[in-house]
């Protein structure tokens, strides 16, 4: 019996190979909050979204909220027109699928989210939800963004 139990492990055991470092979680340059914040917000607006900064930091990661709210009968398409913007102007390229609800783009250490938001009540805008993600060194700002970084969270039509 000692003998099956040290020819199947001696059979089974490979040797551990060296296969060098993993590779990056993302590639390119850390950007900081104070350039890819502005930036979003810029291309939201040029499609008609105003939106409001509520930057936050925890556990190493930052997370920054762009949150405003927008006509329901266009907003949905001002947000996929909005990423096309940030994909063909901006170098922003799509991100990992996560249905078809929701709109995702990378670029370099940044994750950008932002989910359709469906039927709102008679007569109400509806909200408009952005949430933007960096891990290694994307290090939001301290102080609030200027006025003229982030426009107010009047809509515009």
């Amino acid at each position: 019996m000692a003998a099956l139990m040290t020819a199947t492990a001696t059979a089974c055991a490979f040797p551990l190979r060296d296969l060098g470092p993993l590779p990056p979680r993302f590639s390119g340059p850390p950007l900081p909050a104070d350039s890819v914040v502005p930036e979003m917000i810029s291309i939201l607006a040029a499609e008609g979204i105003t939106v409001e900064r509520e930057p936050t930091t925890y556990l190493g990661r930052c997370h920054e909220r762009l949150s405003g709210r927008h006509a329901p009968e266009t907003v949905d398409a001002a947000l996929k027109a909005a990423f096309a913007r940030a994909r063909s102007e901006h170098g922003w390229q799509t991100g990992p699928d996560m249905g078809s609800e929701t709109l995702t783009l990378v670029k370099n250490n940044w994750t950008v989210l932002s989910g359709f938001s469906g039927e709102p009540a008679q007569g109400i805008q509806a909200p408009v939800i952005v949430s933007m993600m960096c891990l290694d060194g994307g290090e939001t700002s301290s102080a609030p963004a200027s006025p003229s970084a982030s426009p107010s969270a009047s809509a515009s039509f």
